[in-house]
Order: structure tokens, then C-alpha cells, then sequence
């Protein structure tokens, strides 16, 4: 999907880490919510409170899921899930455009 019609934008941004990582979020009528991103290089640690699946839509970086100790790539067009109640890392290597979606 590459629009997503009929949704309330909230104005204001989610800012993190100084700006180095910002997004919106988006809800739909069912309830459910989205955030549109943008990442900037760098390395970040990230919690989770709901179930989240992360769409790259452009860009690059490695990833270190929970209960993992090897590293992965992802690259544009690539997704990954990260569970409920948990932390990841990322090392961001090229400005990063993504889409999060939250399950509960």
C-alpha cells in the first residue's frame, strides 16, 4: 500500500533523540494507528509497548532484534516485527523513510 485514505493526521511531531529520528501519527476509523518516519544516521535504541511491524521505505540499517545477537541488514522495501514489551536496536546508515504499524 502505498496510500492510506481516510485517516486523521496528528499535527504535532513525535521527536526523538535531539530530532535525529521524528514522525506523525496517523489513526484510522477502525481505531488503529500508524506512525510515517524519518530517521537520520546514527544509533538508537527503541522500546515497544504494542506488537510493531517497521517498513523501510528507503534507506538502510542494521538491526538487532530482542534475544537476537547477530545483526541484520535491512534495506528499502524490507520490513521487520518487533514483539510487545521490548527493546531493539538500530544503527541507521543512510537517512531512513519508514512506516510503523501497532497491534495489540
Amino acid at each position: 500500500m502505498t496510500t492510506f485514505n481516510n485517516v486523521t493526521v496528528v499535527k504535532k511531531a513525535n521527536i526523538y533523540f535531539d530530532g535525529q529520528v521524528s514522525s506523525r501519527t496517523i489513526q484510522f476509523a477502525d481505531g488503529t494507528e500508524k506512525t510515517l518516519g524519518f530517521m537520520l544516521p546514527g544509533d538508537y535504541t527503541f522500546n515497544t509497548a504494542a506488537k510493531e511491524l517497521v517498513e523501510i521505505m528507503a534507506g538502510d540499517l542494521d538491526l538487532l532484534l530482542p534475544e537476537t545477537e547477530q545483526w541484520q541488514t535491512i534495506k528499502a522495501g524490507e520490513s521487520f516485527e518487533v514483539p510487545a514489551n521490548s527493546q531493539f536496536k538500530i544503527k541507521i546508515k543512510t537517512p531512513t523513510d519508514y512506516c510503523c504499524s501497532y497491534f495489540k
